[in-house]
């Protein structure tokens, strides 16, 4: 099993090689490596090549280095490679807990599994990611903590009354979703330090104003401890009173970061913890402690005493940062249960806080129970993947595949949302190693959904070495008297010996005697100036493209400057070997770029070069002048076929034209075939190729026909059996056209002729009634004439008598 397991990987590792050889190899070679380890480190691609004889004279140890297709493609056996993979191994795989509740006995907290595996160890190879699956299923009836954070400043007085009777009612509620229900409480009002409250003793023993009776201030006190005692609850809260403070903000976060990190007082189990956090004031965060004169940061500890927060005035408030911080680390969910007034304040809030919610609460708290269950629903309904710090060089990537088929990558890939009880999701992880650590050792990542317990444990290895090295010879005599290790098929050098063999001490390397090793007879040039003399042997430099290479003896030999042809060394058609072209099978010439096959000169009758030229480098080069084209085919100045022939297919299909007396003669060349219509003839692409011909004779008439030579140089012929001939004109219609369009130009005529006429008529009229406007003399009066008509009053009309 093992054994095929290993020969598929390698199977696999081959076809990732090679397609990436080019980009391998530029980035294995441009690594330098002096060493098997050092290579395999350089990228996941990179092998080292152990057959002793395989570097070739001016190469340096570093060339066995190189992607393994290259290094195959040199003469190094898949045997002697060194380029081992990573694995996975799942060493803790219980599966997921499938129960219902009610129908199974009940399970201690540890015994319920919600996440699968739990533990793997994976071996990681510099450049190549480790992937594995990872399951999360919401368990039914898993236990649940909750602890009740109250705000008690003079404000939140009538929440208190209602809040008296939650633990019964919430129990009762949240006996539905779980069976193992705890509930807890704790109050906070503010620091005890000017200016946040007064510090004058009356205001101390009662900061309330008029006939108030409230408590003393205070930071943060933890009342009740979890429990399933709901009546206990109840009891403890009754007892409560409102206090008092100076300003608006309160001290939440103090008392928040007491009871993430006090789990022991406040008696946290390893199951879902939630923390519902009530006020309808604002918060005072890192930074504000200083109005009190409190300038040492939140230490991240646990300072109760008689479940009382002692050091309010010693340290400030915590960042919202450490907040997160400690309340991932100790699995606490947050439920803002706010005002609607502070509502954007705490939704802001609620976007720094992972695994938080946020609900609005009534004026006097009276839906905190509804509040509860909702936000609790939403929290459990999502699930975030969570990592621990990773170490230096590795890096983790995540993709999701939710319910109804909803799948994330990137950020989106760490969760998944309406998760139901019961719903299982699967999640895709990918763990890259980009270096070794520097010590070697191995290291450990843990995931986690955020708000539950339960982790995945990683246990990374690093593949920082070769296998070979293990059998390593030290101060091996093949490494010059021992100045190196033989392994892996090379010298790895003592500090302060260079060379393959070691055989050179740093302090000889520019020695003159040494260089004269390194040139040419009759020349000046240290290795060809391609290179540098070490030890008295060139080593060639290397170039910015990876896959052009200096060797030989003494650097002569490139494998870039051979000819070139269309931009490519040896037309791509050969290997250039020390500025040589050694050409593929069936090319040749200084560029490779003559190539030996015909068949690139072979015309559509199978004839080369239509028996007109000679194939050359796979081209035509014709012997007539006259012709041209990729295969002679072409004649500029010679008749067209269509032409040359016309005569002698309209002799020999119709027995007339001006070959008719000498058809037997002259037109017996070709074998005729004739057809019923254009459409029969035969067409472009059939087995013999044809010209096919349009020709007009001398009474108009169109000859259709082909003309093509087949395989066996047969020339024939198919000709449509009758000639296209015009029709003469149609008399009527071009008379009645004629006609109506008289006809119709005339109309027209005559209505432009009344529209004119009228248009006339009506402009006169409307000159005639504005002139008539004008005459006004009509309507006066004679000035000499007067009235006959006298109008006279008696005075006396309209007395009574008598008077």
């Amino acid at each position: 099993m093992d054994f095929k397991l290993l020969f598929i990987t390698s199977l696999f590792s081959c076809s990732i090689w090679y397609g990436s050889a080019q980009q391998g190899g530029s980035e294995c070679l441009k690594a330098n490596a002096k060493s098997c380890g050092e290579c395999i480190q350089a990228g996941p691609n990179c092998g080292w090549c152990t057959k002793l004889d395989f570097l070739q004279e001016g190469e340096t140890t570093s060339a066995r280095c190189d992607d393994l297709a290259t290094l195959l493609s040199k003469g190094c056996p898949l045997s002697m490679t060194e380029n081992p993979r990573g694995s996975q191994k799942v060493s803790r795989n219980k599966d997921v807990t499938n129960r219902s509740k009610g129908t199974a006995e009940k399970l201690k907290p540890e015994d319920i599994t919600q996440i699968q595996p739990q533990q793997l160890i994976l071996q990681l190879r510099s450049g190549e990611p480790q992937t594995f699956p990872l399951k999360f299923k919401r368990a039914e009836d898993y236990p649940i903590d909750l602890y009740y954070l109250m705000d008690l400043s003079f404000s939140m007085k009538d929440d208190l009354e209602n809040v008296k009777r939650l633990g019964t009612d919430l129990m009762k509620e949240m006996k539905k979703i779980t069976s193992d229900f705890r509930i807890g409480f704790g109050s906070f009002v503010e620091k005890t330090v000017m200016p946040y409250i007064s510090t004058t003793p009356a205001k101390i023993r009662n900061p309330c104003t008029g006939d108030q009776n409230c408590t003393s201030p205070f930071s943060y006190k933890n009342v009740l401890n979890l429990t399933d005692d709901g009546n206990l609850f109840n009891d403890l809260v009754s007892r409560q009173h409102i206090s008092g403070n100076l300003d608006s903000p309160e001290g939440g976060f103090d008392a928040i970061m007491q009871v993430a990190v006090c789990g022991t007082q406040i008696g946290w189990r390893n199951v879902t913890r939630l923390l519902v956090f009530s006020t309808d004031a604002g918060f005072h965060f890192a930074g504000d402690g200083k109005l009190g004169g409190i300038v040492l940061p939140n230490d991240g500890r646990c300072h109760l005493v008689n479940n009382m927060y002692t050091m309010s005035h010693y340290y400030d408030y915590p960042s919202i940062a450490h907040l997160v911080q400690k309340l991932s680390e100790n699995n606490i969910q947050t439920i803002f249960a706010v005002t609607e007034e502070f509502q954007p304040v705490y939704k802001e809030l609620k976007n720094l806080i992972p695994k938080s919610a946020v609900g609005t609460l009534s004026a006097n708290s009276s839906n905190v129970i509804e509040l509860i269950i909702e936000s609790y629903n939403s929290l459990s309904s999502e699930v975030i993947l969570e990592n621990s710090k990773l170490p230096e060089g590795v890096t983790i990537n995540y993709k999701s595949y939710c319910k109804n088929g909803v799948n994330g990558t990137g950020e989106n890939g760490r969760k998944c949302s309406n998760i139901s009880i019961g719903d299982e999701v699967q999640f895709e992880i990918s763990v890259t190693a980009h270096k070794c650590p520097k010590k070697g050792q191995n290291e450990t990542i843990k995931i986690k959904p955020l708000g539950f317990t339960e982790e995945v444990e990683i246990i990374l290895q690093f593949i920082c070495e070769c296998d070979c090295q293990e059998k390593g010879i030290p101060e091996s005599p093949v490494c010059h008297n021992g100045n190196g290790t033989f392994e892996c098929g090379a010298c790895r050098c003592n500090e302060g010996r260079i060379g393959r063999r070691c055989e050179c001490s740093t302090d000889e390397v520019n020695s003159e005697d040494m260089d004269a090793y390194c040139r040419k007879e009759n020349s000046s040039e240290i290795c060809s100036n391609n290179g540098e003399c070490i030890c008295g042997q060139c080593a060639c430099k290397k170039r910015e493209n990876a896959n052009e290479i200096y060797s030989g003896k003494y650097c002569e030999c490139d494998n870039f400057n051979c000819d070139r042809s269309n931009g490519l060394i040896c037309g791509g058609n050969g290997v250039c070997k020390c500025r040589v072209c050694e050409c593929f099978p069936n090319f040749t010439g200084s560029a490779c770029d003559c190539s030996l096959d015909t068949t690139s000169c072979e015309a559509s009758n199978g004839q080369i070069c239509n028996g007109r030229g000679k194939c050359e480098c796979g081209r035509c080069k014709c012997t007539d002048p006259k012709f041209q084209g990729a295969t002679c085919e072409m004649c500029q100045t010679c008749p067209g076929v269509c032409t040359e022939h016309k005569e002698c297919v309209q002799c020999r299909a119709f027995n007339k034209g001006a070959k008719k007396e000498t058809c037997s003669k002259e037109c017996m060349y070709f074998n005729i075939t004739t057809v019923e219509n254009s459409k029969k003839l035969p067409q472009p692409g059939q087995a013999d190729a044809q010209t096919i011909c349009k020709e007009k004779d001398a009474e108009d008439c169109w000859i259709y026909f082909t003309y093509s030579v087949n395989a066996n140089n047969e020339v024939l012929v198919h000709v449509v059996e009758k000639p296209e001939c015009p029709s003469g004109p149609d008399i009527i219609p071009i008379v009645a056209g004629v006609v109506a369009g008289i006809v119709l130009i005339g109309l027209a005529l005559l209505l432009i002729w009344k529209l004119l006429m009228i248009i006339h008529d009506r402009r006169e009229f409307a000159k005639f009634e504005k002139e008539k406007m004008n005459a006004k003399w009509d309507a006066q009066e004679n000035p000499i004439y007067k009235s006959p008509i006298n109008n006279f009053k008696n005075p006396n009309y309209g007395r009574k008598a008598g008077l």
